[in-house]
């Protein structure tokens, strides 16, 4: 390639696409360009290490500041992209400079959702990036009355961490149960109970009818009537591709729809992380897959596809999460799963959930077996004939 490929996104699946550019022997200019004006970092801890103050950011960088010079890619800081000109393959600043590219990779991420019933009130904060962690690190402590709305992963492990200070934590979740959507309703009822018993108040069903207060957000009015008092409020609802800026492109502002190996439908431009969304090859429909390691195995795709390489077939995907000193795993889809079968004391949370689909594991939950992750995966990978598959429990 005589001209240069341009990252745009500083997060993990771009970080990734340029180690395994380099890695392959790409030889042509690498420039990755970051909003943030911080480097690529890692983003589990910042709802559990950095939120508690047990690490820094400097500690969560992916990689250290000599790694870019070694591997002459030109790192831009807090330059964010605004538009494309996929004729003339620029990419167009904030500051009006214009990147010239022959391949463009999209990893610009996702950002929070938010609530128009509690937008604009200086207490109402999101999760989604290091300045976010640092502002709600320093209003959590000791006796404050923390309100989470949205009882997802980020949700639930901000509680654990919060209540863990010292805080006074509400989950407000207007499913039946924390993750019921993801995970369905049984686990989390379990998921609820799990943060009942560590002293947090779990409402379920719960809607917001109303607020009070001014410039903050000083209590909230439910469906039933019932009044909360809030010192800080997280809206946790979940997170929207930041991708709007490329529909003059002529790509799907709701995230990038891409073929194997994250090319797009526009010649030269490709999407990793959640600013993708693969084709599911079950259901031949696009959707995201907002997890730590499919943003990594994203980004390190696209590279090999810029380098010539066929696309490999993607192994089923996991994450982890840690709440109240219990390490979660997930690997595989369960979305489409339709029964599950559990190995384990639940009471304990020494369990497995596998989750079936036809009669073939289709995704496993461990809580507190970590050991049990390459079982779980080799179970997915090599499932047992149909005839050795146990009942539902």
């Amino acid at each position: 390639m005589s001209r240069p490929v341009v990252i745009v996104g500083g997060g993990l699946a771009g970080q990734r696409c340029a180690e395994a550019l380099r890695r392959g022997g790409f030889g042509g200019r690498v420039r990755l360009v970051c909003a943030e004006p911080a480097p690529p970092y890692d983003r589990p801890p910042l709802s559990k290490e950095l939120l508690a103050g047990e690490r820094d950011l400097a500690s969560l960088r992916l990689r250290p500041d000599r790694w870019y010079d070694d591997n002459d890619v030109e790192l831009l800081t807090g330059r964010r992209a605004t538009a494309i000109d996929p004729h003339e393959r620029n990419v167009v600043l904030q500051d009006g400079a214009r990147l010239t590219y022959d391949r463009l990779v999209v990893a610009t991420g996702a950002g929070a959702r938010t609530l128009p019933e509690l937008a604009g009130r200086d207490n109402v904060l999101t999760l989604r990036d290091a300045g976010d962690a640092t502002v709600l690190a320093q209003r959590i402590g000791p006796g404050v009355r923390l309100l989470i709305v949205g009882g997802g992963f980020i949700g639930l492990e901000v509680a654990s961490t919060a209540a863990g200070l010292g805080a006074e934590v509400t989950v407000l979740e207007a499913a039946p149960a924390p993750l019921a959507g993801a995970l369905g309703a049984g686990t989390g009822h379990w998921f609820a109970e799990l943060h009942r018993r560590n002293g947090i108040d779990v409402r379920v069903g719960a809607r917001i009818a109303g607020t009070r207060g001014r410039g903050s957000c000083d209590a909230v009015e439910l469906g039933d009537g019932g009044w909360l008092q809030t010192d800080v409020v997280l809206v946790a609802v979940g997170a929207v591709p930041d991708t709007r800026w490329l529909a003059r492109a002529g790509l799907d502002a709701d995230g990038v729809v891409v073929g194997p190996g994250g090319a797009s439908a526009v010649p030269g431009i490709l999407a990793a992380g959640d600013a993708a969304r693969p084709v599911d090859p079950f259901t031949g429909r696009p959707g995201r897959r907002e997890h730590w390691e499919s943003a990594a195995r994203s980004g390190t795709a696209v590279a090999r596809l810029l380098l010539g390489h066929a696309p490999a077939p993607d192994p089923p995907a996991g994450f982890w999460s840690d709440q109240h000193g219990i390490r979660i795993n997930l690997v595989g889809d369960p979305s489409r799963a339709d029964r599950t079968t559990v190995d384990g004391d639940l009471d304990a949370a020494d369990f497995a959930v596998t989750y079936w689909r036809r009669d073939a594991p289709v995704a496993v939950l461990l809580a507190g077996r970590p050991d049990a992750l390459p079982a779980a995966r080799a179970l997915l990978a090599d499932p047992p004939p149909t005839n050795q598959n146990r009942s539902a429990a």
